[in-house]
């Protein structure tokens, strides 16, 4: 099992009010200047927030809500220093509760809609 880390947020707080897109180009620049692996991924309503160990954290999080998750601790604490009003947290996956770490609640819709 892999650990991930995560900084969660409401969308609307994130993608919205937060020039956080230009955080995502900047790092990816950097990872591709350094020619280092992509290791973190914006995840629009995760579904690992479905798991029962993460009851708690998904009530304290406005809906829809977005993560940043990451394998790099590193970074996911440099968000959390940077942006303040998000919810910090680590989970481990694959597992029974969390089979896919980036699954999107957003493409289960859209997929079960088509």
């Amino acid at each position: 099992m892999t650990t991930y880390y995560y900084v969660l947020a409401s969308q609307k707080f994130l993608l919205e009010e937060e020039p956080f897109q230009e955080v995502l180009e900047e790092r990816s620049r950097y990872y591709e200047e350094q020619n280092k692996e992509i290791d973190f991924w914006l995840v629009k309503q995760p579904a690992f927030l479905e798991a029962p160990e993460m009851k708690e954290v998904k009530e304290k999080c406005p809906q829809p809500c977005v993560a940043v998750i990451s394998t790099n601790e590193n970074y996911i604490n440099w968000l959390k220093l940077r942006l303040q009003y998000v919810i910090k947290g680590s989970f481990e996956a694959p597992s029974d509760s969390i089979p896919d770490p980036l699954a999107s609640l957003e493409d289960a819709s859209a997929t079960a809609s088509s």
